[in-house]
């Protein structure tokens, strides 16, 4: 097979990105999907039903996107305040991001994803999330989980019934030093014992905590 290089002049020149007059159709679409502020393209699907907020939370969202120069860089704190008032990242919240930093529904569905802090199905008021990587895994972490779930009568992955409590497994939470560890809501909870799992699990029933979500 014969494979071809084309010379590359102009080196050095400052290159204006915002001219696609050289890309094809395809790779034009491509590029405009990231170009602040552009509509929703046709192709995206997009929710039937697009969730609503009331005129407080659209004022926290405002006062976030006042922030930044790029309406996209607010992706993050706004779906923090999408998922404290609807539970979770549902589709109609995807669908209100999307229309209101104006990219995909995809484009918010990638970060939605990467992050274990967004959760994209319903959890429990209370989300238990045990770190199981290698510092909590040797300083207890089986032992910790194993007691959360005992108590509450379900297995990581799952929500109590009463829609309370949820348990996950999640990747390094950089509190290494004091494994092992959880995290609920925005709260660490560190050097764990199985009683200490037993006085937090109660301290939640009385509403003691913080879910740091609703």
């Amino acid at each position: 097979m014969e494979y071809r290089t084309k010379k590359v002049s102009g080196v050095g020149k400052k290159t204006d990105f915002t001219d696609t007059r050289h890309l094809t159709p395809d790779t034009r679409f491509m590029n405009q999907q990231f170009t602040p502020n552009n509509s929703l393209p046709r192709e995206a699907p997009v929710p039937e039903e697009i969730a609503t907020f009331s005129p407080e939370v659209e004022a926290e969202m405002e006062r976030h996107l006042a922030k930044y120069p790029v309406k996209r860089s607010a992706i993050l704190p706004l779906m923090f305040i999408v998922q404290r008032e609807r539970g979770y990242l549902d589709p109609p919240g995807v669908a209100y991001l999307a229309d209101r930093l104006g990219v995909r529904v995809t484009d918010i569905w990638e970060v939605a994803t990467f992050y274990t802090m967004i959760n994209t199905q319903p959890v429990g008021k209370y989300h238990l999330q045990i770190c199981k990587t290698l510092s909590c895994k040797i300083m207890g972490e089986p032992q910790i989980t194993e007691r959360a779930c005992q108590q509450l009568g379900i297995q990581p992955g799952e929500t109590t019934p009463d829609g309370l409590f949820s348990v996950s497994l999640v990747e390094c939470l950089g509190s290494c030093g004091t494994a092992p560890m959880m995290q609920i809501g925005f709260d660490f909870h560190e050097n764990l014992t199985t009683q200490q799992v037993d006085e937090l699990i109660v301290r939640c029933r009385n509403g003691q905590l913080s879910n740091g979500v609703r």
